[in-house]
């Protein structure tokens, strides 16, 4: 139970045996306390990303919202390869019987997002439901969990270099329609949810897996460290602020230095401002496909700049809540509420999604938009700290632990 605030925060989330510094890392039940705020912290930049005031309000308020377009997301898949090496063994990795069963609980989790997500596709919010990626990304990850922190830098790194291109290539090969309408038609998962299937979930999606894999193996890096030594924790701070100042420095520099980029950027997209591509979501999404685009680093933008720049604000915060939650009560209290909303993450992702279906929210003005984000953040903190003064998990967790009981008869 965290310090004064009486928010139970159990899980298997053990730490990493070590010095007394580790002792401030974890809860009483040893929980990561600043893995769930930093969860926390994700969940309601996506309430800001889906509910909250346009960037175009201007002013503190729009460099909020700014912010909170595609970070966020960001910040949750590199969390959720975090939790792939928990769930297969942290720090060692589980082998023989116990090794078999974590990975069948691993892809049964994958499966229940996956068709989580597709089912609250079908809900038609204006949200782009990130579950099913999630989902395969857990799925892709899998294999890899054995492999130590310098191996999974460099699959991390190589991929956001390799990949970016690659996604370009074949989203421009789909244009003609020809081969993904073929693969379409004979994929049974594309059938079933009435969706493009794999080619949405690899290629044409909102989140392509192929451009989201670099997230999710920073995650399993970070959490291949040993985080009870604060030199770590720093070095990781460090190097996230490094890659964010690359990442959007380099495309800054890019999209003005390489003549023409500005005007073909600005001419592919749907009217928004090539001027701020190098790390905003005004940009507006791309009509046309031109190779300069790879020079962009706005958040959704699927580059090697963006996936750099995002992972670098996703590690800097992740370190950062780690750091802050290890001095003790002190800083634990005020940012137990966050924690809890971050210990029941999926509950409180799917339950915003089931809200705005259910309260008919679509593009509010920016005169309303606050207002019911406020009252979101509200809702959900309070909601969260009630339930987990008396339960171990969230509603929607505990369905997944439920589903995942079967992987113990795995021999």
């Amino acid at each position: 139970m965290t310090p004064g605030a009486g928010v139970v925060v159990r899980s298997e989330e053990a730490p990493v045996p070590g010095t007394r510094f580790s002792s401030y890392l974890t809860s009483s039940t040893g929980r990561l306390i600043g893995l769930d705020v930093a969860r926390g912290l994700a969940v309601f930049g996506m309430y800001a990303a889906h509910v909250g005031p346009e960037p175009t309000v201007g002013g503190a308020q729009g460099w909020l919202m700014e912010v909170a377009r595609g970070r966020p997301a960001t910040l949750f898949a590199l969390l959720a390869g975090f939790s792939l090496v928990i769930l297969t063994g942290r720090p060692e990795p589980k082998t023989g019987r116990e090794g078999r069963q974590a990975m069948g609980r691993v892809l049964i989790r994958s499966a229940v997002l996956i068709g989580l997500g597709f089912a609250l596709t079908t809900l038609d919010t204006p949200v782009d439901v990130i579950l099913a990626a999630y989902g395969m990304l857990f799925v892709l990850a899998l294999p890899l969990n054995r492999l130590p922190a310098g191996t999974l830098a460099v699959i991390a790194a190589a991929t956001a270099l390799v990949m970016p291109p690659v996604l370009y290539l074949l989203q421009v090969a789909t244009e003609d329609g020809s081969w993904s309408d073929t693969v379409i038609a004979l994929d049974p998962l594309a059938r079933i949810t009435g969706s493009d299937g794999f080619v949405e979930l690899f290629v044409t999606g909102e989140y392509p897996v192929l451009t989201w894999f670099p997230f999710i193996m920073a995650g399993m890096v970070v959490a291949r460290l040993d985080l009870t030594r604060p030199r770590v924790l720093g070095k990781v701070a460090v190097t996230g602020g490094a890659l964010a100042v690359l990442g959007y420095g380099g495309s800054w520099l890019a999209l003005r230095l390489v003549p023409g980029a500005q005007s073909a950027v600005a001419a592919a997209t749907d009217g928004g401002s090539a001027a701020s591509a190098w790390w905003s979501d005004t940009v507006g999404d791309p009509t046309a496909f031109t190779p300069y685009w790879l020079l962009v680093a706005a958040p959704h933008s699927q580059t090697t700049w963006s996936i750099v720049g995002n992972t670098g604000v996703a590690l800097a915060v992740l370190a950062l809540c780690f750091i802050a939650t290890s001095r003790a009560a002190l800083v634990r209290r005020p940012t137990s509420p966050i924690a809890a909303v971050g210990s029941i993450a999926l509950t409180a992702y799917v339950g915003h999604i089931v809200a705005i279906w259910a309260l008919g929210i679509d593009h509010l003005p920016d005169s309303a938009a606050l207002p019911v984000l406020l009252g979101f953040i509200a809702v959900t903190t309070l909601l969260a700290l009630a339930w987990t003064y008396g339960f171990r998990r969230g509603p929607l967790e505990y369905l997944m632990h439920a589903a995942t009981t079967p992987a113990r008869l795995i021999t």
